[in-house]
């Protein structure tokens, strides 16, 4: 018995593992891409994790360009070089992003570069690996995502209150007033004086529909997720829509409603939103256009969205007002109201309806010049997206 315990204590101090032993190893990580590339970064060695992972078999892979894992955005910022330069600096590099695979999809991933040595110290190459975080990833968004849905909830809760009661309640009363007071002396009063008032009535009521109609659209962006449904569209004909939906009034201040936007210039969005967005700043640009101005709608490409630019030759706008615009602070609506404006409940639409289909908007003004209204909506459905603010630290531990 002592015989066979110094033979096992010899066998183990002798046994040297073999590459084939790593190999089997390396390949019953399932969760886990592990590859190596040469110098010039070509890949030369594919694990079966590798291969589950990204969807590529072994002889689909090798000796094509590890860049070929990395997003666009990643490659043109240069992002597989840095790695490189990383490790051969510091001995190591990680990172948490998303990589690209066979199908184009994505997926979220911890990765870590390291240089393979050989004996002599001489440079064979790089390994990386990669761990797939995407289901934690999706976590952590989903709890993100509901506690800004819960704070915005409340903001927009207070919000939608403080305009039924500042900008609803109060001209309510006065049409009631006015109503009132028509009743009781309607015999007495000249004609044109009740011709007058009932216009301000008239118009009054129209404001309150307007601004209704605001509110519902705002609520539905904010609280009707099930009616999104982005796809591919063609930018001009909502443009044309619009122009044909709004001509009648721009006329009659010898506005002109011009485009110069090229057929088949497609945006991924939703197409009632879209139409909203674009009704709602031209129709701005109509109210605070001269008698003979011009408004005119462009888009160029940029990367992988759609710049869209509404142009007028207007009266233009302060900078205290352009930062101001698209923040929901109650005496701006009620002001922009006051001086039928119109702008400030259409404008945080616009801008609720364009982060919900993934575009954003900013505005340029000249006062006595005129306002040149930019927003971007993307071409394509967007990949998912990480902000480096964002970024979640890998736990080895996990």
């Amino acid at each position: 018995m002592k015989n066979e315990q110094i033979s096992s204590k010899i066998l183990k101090s002798n046994y040297i593992p073999t590459s084939e032993f790593y190999s089997q190893i390396i390949d019953s990580l399932q969760d886990y891409s592990i590859f190596t590339i040469d110098n010039d970064f070509v890949i030369n060695s594919w694990s079966s994790g590798a291969a589950k992972i990204f969807g590529y078999k072994t002889d689909e892979i090798i000796g094509k360009h590890f860049d070929i894992i990395f997003t666009e955005e990643d490659q043109q910022n240069a992002i597989p070089k840095n790695e490189i330069i990383t490790a051969l600096k510091e001995g190591r590099a990680t990172d948490n992003r998303w990589h690209l695979c066979k199908d184009k999809s994505v997926f979220y991933a911890y990765g870590l570069v390291f240089p393979l040595t050989g004996i002599d110290g001489e440079m064979l190459g790089y390994v990386k690996i990669l761990r797939d975080l995407t289901e934690r990833k999706k976590s952590e968004d989903a709890i993100k995502n509901y506690v800004k849905e819960l704070e915005d909830l409340n903001t927009h809760k207070e919000s939608v209150l403080a305009i039924l009661s500042h900008d609803l309640r109060s001209p309510l009363s006065s049409i009631i007033a006015t109503t009132g007071y028509l009743k009781a002396n309607f015999e007495r009063l000249d004609p044109s004086v009740v011709n007058e008032m009932l216009e301000l009535i008239h118009k009054a009521s129209i404001d309150e529909l307007n601004m209704l109609d605001y509110l519902v659209e705002w609520a539905r962006i904010k609280y009707a997720a099930e009616v999104f449904s982005p796809r591919k569209i063609e930018l001009v004909q909502y443009v044309k829509k619009v122009f044909d939906t709004l001509n009648d009034t721009a006329s009659l201040n010898a506005i002109n409603l011009h485009h110069e936007i090229e057929e088949n210039t497609k945006v991924f969005a939703d197409g009632k939103m879209l139409l909203s967005i674009i009704q709602n700043i031209v129709s701005n640009a109509i109210k605070h256009s001269l008698p003979g101005g011009k408004i005119t709608v462009t888009a160029k490409t940029q990367d992988d969205k759609i710049i869209v630019r509404i142009k007028d030759s207007g009266i233009g706008m302060s900078k205290e007002i352009q930062e101001k615009l698209f923040k929901p602070q109650m005496n701006i609506l009620s002001k922009a109201r006051l001086e039928n404006k119109g702008a400030g409940i259409g404008l945080l639409l616009v801008k609720g309806f364009l982060e919900k289909n993934g575009g954003e908007i900013w505005v340029e003004s000249i006062p006595g010049e005129g306002s040149s209204f930019y927003f971007t909506l993307p071409m394509e459905k967007p990949l998912h997206k990480i902000d480096s603010g964002d970024e979640i630290m890998f736990d080895e531990n996990a």
